[in-house]
């Protein structure tokens, strides 16, 4: 097929950019974290001290002004904003307080979107991970998941991976976070995050990285 585009969505913590780098390898397909993007363009407002719960102005002529491009050739493909590299930036405590803020943004959605459609054009065998990749971004995806895990799962998940990174963890101050994203996303005015009708929803809460890439490799191939 010269055109493959797999969504995955769902909520923070749900394990989607893992599974969606992963599954992507296993396909041969390009792999699209456009989480990345909100959070780079969040690490960047941040960088030049705006601030993004109450300066929505200067948030979105950042995101209008400042170029995001991926790195293809590393894995999984380093961000780059204006030409600096922010992808060790992104899971900050302070990124990932102020991403729903600027996720919220119309301003800021209406270009990334763009840009999101511009990547899938460009590399059309492609799973993309997000909140609205299989409702606004692609709707007319090959293939729609939407990975969901009760919010402890989620928070314990996202813990691991900061343990990985090397820093400090608070559980509980990270399932905070994730219950308070998972209002602020679903609530927003533009492309809340849902289920989209046609996609597959899959409850991750008990099964492992590599059960649930079992089942969406499966799935894929069955689809196509």
């Amino acid at each position: 097929m010269d055109r493959l585009i797999v969504t995955l969505d769902g909520p923070a913590g749900s394990g989607k950019s893992s599974v969606a780098r992963r599954l992507a390898q296993r396909l041969g397909l390009e792999f699209l974290d456009t989480g990345a993007m909100y959070r780079g363009v969040t690490a960047m407002a941040l960088q030049r001290g705006i601030d993004v719960a109450h300066e929505p102005f200067y948030v979105v002529e950042l995101a209008r002004n400042c170029p995001l491009r991926f790195d293809w050739e590393a894995d999984p493909p380093r961000l780059y904003v204006r030409d600096q590299d922010v992808t060790d930036r992104l899971r900050d405590p302070d990124v990932t307080g102020g991403v729903s803020d600027v996720a919220a943004l119309p301003g800021v959605r209406d270009v990334l979107v763009r840009e999101q459609q511009q990547i899938g054009r460009d590399h059309p065998r492609l799973v993309t991970e997000g909140r609205d990749q299989g409702s606004v971004v692609f709707p007319d995806a090959d293939v729609k998941f939407y990975l969901d895990a009760n919010a402890t799962v989620r928070a314990q998940r996202r813990a691991a991976q900061l343990r990985e990174a090397g820093r400090s963890v608070d559980v509980a101050q990270i399932r905070k976070q994730i219950l308070q994203r998972d209002q602020k996303d679903s609530s927003r005015a533009t492309a809340p995050l849902i289920c989209p009708e046609d996609a597959q929803r899959i409850d991750t809460s008990d099964m492992t990285l590599d059960a649930v890439l079992d089942e969406l490799e499966r799935r894929v191939r069955e689809a196509v």
